[in-house]
């Protein structure tokens, strides 16, 4: 049995696809482990409403990771 293109590129994009759902979900889970286990005595919301721009950066670098690891797994 042969795939054909369509076929071959449906298969091809599923599996993208599970892999951007994987890649989302391990992303999710070590941000929670970064939030909750790492620095569990800091309130990053708390100082980003203070003003903390450091605190602001580094929230924002790690979306920014999560952005890229779930980009890469689309293309």
């Amino acid at each position: 049995m042969e795939l054909t293109t369509v076929e071959y590129n449906l298969v091809f994009m599923l599996i993208n696809l599970g892999y951007a759902v994987l890649s989302l979900f391990v992303s999710v889970i070590a941000l929670v482990i970064i939030d909750k286990f790492i620095f569990k005595k800091i309130d990053f919301m708390e100082e980003i409403k203070k003003g903390n721009i450091a605190v602001a950066i580094f929230q924002s670098m790690i979306l920014v990771f999560i952005g890229i690891v779930v980009s890469s797994a689309l293309t």
